[in-house]
Order: structure tokens, then C-alpha cells, then sequence
């Protein structure tokens, strides 16, 4: 519990100094239509990053339900095991889709993406676990709960900021 905590913390300071740069970026741009046309880029990566998010989402669910109920696995292990399924799903939709990452080498996007999605795994299954435990409620709220959180708060702000960053395009185009 303390582990998880310390990395939220982390990663509210890593957002907060993200947020910061990219509002003195902003302040120093003057052309209002730049910002108008970062913005709707913005929102629009966010729309289908959120929707590869509930396919992958759906295929993490389905291989959970599907571990609990029918081979009889530990909510726990299968939390686990699911969200690994949907993390290969949603990778590959991103890659494709969301961040249009093929100028990047693959195996530089799948190491970065290792990490992020190991973090994502362990608050994942931590967090259903802790929610489950501390309330009562039934695995699968628990699941959802967190799954949300993680998502909009770990997930694709590191996918934007680390393992799709189109600053990294570039540079990796020359190696």
C-alpha cells in the first residue's frame, strides 16, 4: 500500500511539471488558431485513446470473468492475468490508431511500453485487490472503479508523455 502510494505521489509531481512546461509552452505561443487546432488534436487523441481503452478494457474483463467463473482462479491471479490481455490489445489499437507511432522503432515503443503497462498491472490488481478488501464491494466494482482511475490517471498520460511522444518520432527516424 505504501509502495502504491509513493508512485501516485510520483506521478502527481511527473503531471503537475508536465502541465506547468506545457502552459509555458502555450503562453509563449501566439497565434491563437496554434492553440485552437493543439486543442482539438488534444481532445480528439484523448477520445480514441479512451476508446482503445474500453476494447482493451473489454478484453481484459472478459478473460477475468472468464478465469473466475469458469476455470474457478483467484480473483486476484485473474485481475492479473486480464489486465495483461488487455494490455496487448490496447498497445497494438495505439500504435495503430490512437498515436499513428510508425515512425517509431517498435521495439523502443515496446520497452517503454513494458514499463508503463507493468505499473498499470500492479495498480490494477493492487488496487482491486485494496478496494475489494477495504469495502466489501464485489471484485468486478472494484475492478471497474480502478480500472477507470488507472486508466485516465496513469495509462494514457504516460502512453502521451513517454511511450507514443511524437517529439520521439523524429529522433528515432535517425537512428
Amino acid at each position: 500500500t505504501r509502495f502504491v502510494a509513493v508512485l501516485l505521489c510520483l506521478y502527481t509531481l511527473y503531471i503537475i511539471y508536465n502541465i506547468s512546461r506545457a502552459l509555458k509552452q502555450k503562453i509563449h505561443t501566439t497565434q491563437q488558431s496554434a492553440i485552437m487546432g493543439s486543442l482539438k488534436h488534444s481532445i480528439i487523441t484523448f477520445s480514441k485513446a479512451q476508446c482503445s481503452a474500453w476494447v482493451a478494457s473489454a478484453a481484459d474483463f472478459a478473460v477475468t470473468l472468464a478465469l473466475v467463473n469458469f476455470f474457478g482462479i483467484w480473483y486476484g491471479y485473474a485481475t492479473f492475468i486480464g489486465a495483461l490481455s488487455g494490455g496487448m490489445v490496447n498497445c497494438a489499437i495505439n500504435y495503430r490508431w490512437v498515436f499513428h507511432a510508425f515512425g517509431m522503432k517498435k521495439k523502443y515503443i515496446a520497452l517503454r511500453y513494458m514499463f508503463v503497462w507493468g505499473v498499470s498491472i500492479a495498480l490494477n490488481t493492487l488496487g482491486t485487490c485494496q478496494v475489494t478488501e477495504m469495502t466489501g464491494l464485489n471484485y468486478v466494482i472494484s475492478k471497474a472503479i480502478v480500472a477507470v482511475l488507472v486508466a485516465v490517471l496513469w495509462n494514457y498520460q504516460m502512453q502521451r508523455i513517454f511511450v507514443f511522444h511524437e517529439g520521439r518520432r523524429s529522433v528515432q527516424k535517425t537512428e
